[in-house]
């Protein structure tokens, strides 16, 4: 980087009149010398997007978080259509906490959900499943052969005869334990959602929930005796989503925590109002413009993105006080404020534009992930970071070149600048970092970060892809819908975690011999695994049958070898609607009931589907992973697992090449990065440590932190080289990179980690989580800026080549 002399760049210009309004690059005149239309053209887009935000709203979607192009989901929607009730799914379980489901009041009550549940939108009613839906079916022999009909009976009246009747067909029907709990207390409504409503739009998750909610509440009301008329549990994407949604109410109240805390942060450094309000209105101007576009571009906020808006603020804070230290500091020496303002412009303008590319890499690179609701995030981050680079790098200097900062604030700044060159205040910490650039304390710095990376390292080593805990890992344990998660788990034999192998032939061949067989062979096998509770497949379906047949001999109760035998089973399995084939007779379910959706639990099951299927597939009879909510998450699981190694190396490569553009040295380029790996390897100690995984919701935080975090060494790298390549010894240049960009560099990790410790306090556990990594990221790469760049500087960049060509737009002390 070329260097402008001190004393050209530091001149004090009182009278604005005496300044050169013709200096500076292209770019700053036509900034500067038209200072009007920029804040008029800034004032009318910021109408019009705050305007926009009436459109904005916060939806997601069951299909945004599939992995499009992932081998395993493309056979899930090439068959989607042929796969009954093993898509997107609520299960809805109605307790009786009064006695057994064979109380007339209850079945009054459960009949009444079962038909509000089946009117809901979006509800796939003909693959709807309970006691009282006709494709439930019971099946006996009897003297006159193969009988059977619906569970609930068709002369039910709530009388004790027919509630009898009702007893008897759900033991025929072999559904306790599925459909009715183990301890006849409650009964489960599996209810099959569409991609889109009756209109063709995308099913609205959130009016969805907030149904379910009203239902639950209107008929869990306290009686009389203190009981509730029933207790309703609820579990399926779409109410997490819901929930997730309710939860972002609560979340805005952490936005404004997040604005008040950074005011206050600033405020103690500056003691200046009007620019701490400045740094935090151009900030919020950024987010405003941000959600504008993404609501004209027809986009929501999913709530896996609803925290960018809080580091686009957080970001732009950060930058802002760059920007206003640099003009406080020249209108303390007397320079009038306009004046002081194309300073600053000119010192910092190019390391923060530089710094906001690299933040926007780490979004961007994100794209690469093809998971839809990853590619909006970034997208939308992107966007916000783009944004930055108007409001707080052109439109701040530009509205304190009008109404600058207060004298006395100004003053203060220059006179605490000059105890710090005493090595007074502040300066005693300057003068300790320092040190850093001799051999003895950069040895010492040097030898601790390779320790703590080995420890880090196998630390890390621990990290796991996916979900690590039952339930739903991104609300608290003790969340209504972690309880009813527990209750379903602990009351039923199946659980709401279906695997769902699809068992693929020819048309009509799913009932052929070898196929069923075949699918009772991989069921066996995955019964045999750890965390598989159940299987079921047509195979089950087809033995029960012919027992059926034979007069319900248990010697029957067998897949035979006569094709004759087996034919009449499957036409009434299609007769009957049963989910484990569809109507052509070429897709044949095999569904593994599971414990949990832990990763552990979804790798083994994969690997032992795929090693049968490597031993028993033919040309006409493939074993295609997979279906059922559990399926999608391994299949997810392995993209994630996938694209975290390839997403570091893409945004490590993009933060190399801008660094390399910006210093023009390769020793600084590895000076700046050394750091932030070393931070990228605690982090994944620090989730390994905290029991975090790795997935959609958590996968582009150490992204995040590599582009944040490099702002650091921008910063203050910049203005070291500047030194150096005007003479400066190493100390004496690193010295005065610390005290003028040091402070604000402690000043923004303070600011960045005050943005979002206070997610720590959120309802939403995956948000809590982030908060706590990210506080982490920001405050330790600041450390490591701090303490590492002087000590590798004293091995790598002890001899700059000193430049005397002059430049305006680079970075000085």
């Amino acid at each position: 980087m070329v260097a402008i002399s001190k004393t050209d760049a530091m001149a004090v210009v009182a009278d604005p009149s005496d300044f050169n309004k013709r200096s500076g690059n292209f770019l700053e005149r036509l900034i500067f010398n038209h200072r009007g239309w920029v804040i008029f053209g800034s004032a009318l887009l910021t109408a019009f997007f705050a305007f926009q935000l009436r459109g904005l709203t916060i939806s997601a979607s069951y299909d945004k978080m599939l992995p499009l192009s992932q081998p395993y989901i493309k056979n899930f929607i090439a068959n989607r259509g042929e796969l009954r009730g093993l898509g997107d799914n609520v299960r809805v379980a109605v307790e009786n906490p009064r006695g057994d489901i064979f109380d007339p009041a209850y079945l009054q009550t459960l009949g009444k959900v079962n038909d509000e549940l089946f009117l809901l939108p979006g509800v796939d009613r003909a693959w709807m499943k309970s006691i009282f839906t006709p494709v439930v079916r019971w099946t006996e022999v009897t003297e006159e052969g193969f009988v059977g009909g619906p569970v609930l009976p068709d002369i039910f009246n709530g009388s004790q005869q027919s509630i009898a009747q009702l007893r008897l067909n759900i033991v025929r029907a072999g559904v306790v334990g599925s459909l009715v709990s183990n301890d006849y207390r409650s009964s489960m409504i599996v209810v099959p959602l569409l991609a889109k409503d009756a209109e063709g739009k995308p099913l609205d998750y959130h009016a969805l929930s907030s149904r379910l909610d009203e239902i639950r509440k209107r008929y869990s009301r306290v009686e009389a005796d203190g009981q509730p008329q029933v207790r309703i549990h609820i579990t399926g994407f779409a109410k997490l989503v819901g929930d997730l949604i309710d939860g972002l109410g609560k979340v805005m109240y952490f936005f404004l925590a997040a604005a008040f805390v950074a005011s206050v942060v600033i405020y103690l450094f500056t003691r200046c109002i009007r620019s701490t309000v400045l740094v935090v209105a151009c900030s919020l101007i950024a987010v405003v413009w941000q959600l504008g576009i993404v609501a004209v571009l027809g986009h929501s906020i999913d709530p896996f993105s609803v925290l960018v808006p809080f580091l686009v603020f957080a970001i732009g804070v950060s930058h802002g006080a760059q920007k206003m230290n640099g003009i406080m500091l020249d209108v303390g020496r007397g320079t009038h404020k306009w004046v002081a303002a194309r300073y600053t412009y000119r010192r910092l303008f190019l390391a923060g534009m530089t710094a906001l590319l690299a933040d926007a890499v780490g979004f961007g690179v994100l794209m690469i992930i093809d998971i839809p609701v990853i590619r909006e995030l970034a997208m939308t981050a992107s966007l916000g970071v783009a944004v930055l680079i108007f409001t707080n790098l052109i439109l701040l200097p530009v509205l304190l070149s009008y109404l600058g900062v207060s004298k006395s604030a100004a003053k203060r700044a220059v006179r605490q600048s000059q105890e710090e060159n005493r090595g007074q205040g502040f300066g005693k910490i300057w003068s300790v970092l320092d040190r850093f650039t001799e051999r003895r304390w950069a040895t010492a710095a040097l030898v601790g970060a390779v320790g703590l990376g080995i420890v880090g390292y196998l630390g890390s080593r621990g990290l796991q892809v996916g979900d690590l805990d039952a339930g739903a890992p991104e609300l608290r344990p003790d969340s209504r819908y972690n309880r009813d998660d527990a209750f379903i788990t602990s009351h039923y034999s199946i659980s709401s975690d279906a695997f769902a192998v699809m068992v693929k032939t020819p048309p009509g061949q799913c009932r052929s011999f070898a196929t069923l067989v075949e699918a009772d062979r991989l069921g066996w096998t995955l019964e045999q695994l750890p965390g598989v509770l159940r299987t079921a497949s047509l195979a089950d379906t087809v033995r029960l049958y012919t027992m059926g047949d034979f007069e319900g001999n248990p010697k029957w109760m067998t897949i035979s070898e006569s094709q004759g035998l087996i034919d009449p089973q499957v036409t009434n399995a299609l007769l009957w609607n049963s989910e484990y084939l569809n109507n052509d007779c070429s897709v044949l379910p095999v569904v593994a009931y599971l414990s949990d959706h832990k990763a552990a639990t979804l790798d083994r099951v994969t690997e032992a589907v795929k090693t049968f299927a490597a031993a028993h597939d033919t040309p006409d009879r493939k074993f295609l992973l997979a279906a059922g909510n559990s399926g999608v998450e391994a299949a997810t699981n392995i993209v994630v697992r996938e694209a975290n190694r390839a997403m570091l190396f893409y945004v490590y490569g993009a933060v190399i090449l801008l660094c390399l553009i910006t210093f023009r040295n390769w020793r600084a380029v590895v000076v700046a990065i050394l750091p932030l790996a070393l931070t990228s390897i605690l982090a994944e100690a620090v989730m390994v440590g905290l029991g975090i995984g790795v997935k959609v919701a958590t996968l582009p935080v150490v992204a995040l932190g590599v582009g944040i975090g490099v702002d650091y060494a921008l910063y203050l790298l910049s203005v070291q080289l500047a030194q150096q390549r005007q003479g400066s010894s190493l100390q004496e240049a690193y010295k005065n990179a610390v005290a003028f960009t040091g402070k604000v560099v402690g000043l923004v990790g303070v600011t960045l980690a005050a943005g979002v410790v206070t997610w720590v306090w959120s309802p939403i556990k995956f948000q809590a989580d982030m908060g706590i990594m990210l506080t982490f990221m920001f405050l330790w790469n600041m450390l490591g800026a701090l303490v590492l760049i002087p000590a590798l500087s004293h091995f790598l960049l002890k001899d700059v080549r000193v430049k005397t060509t002059t430049c305006t737009n680079s970075s000085e002390a």
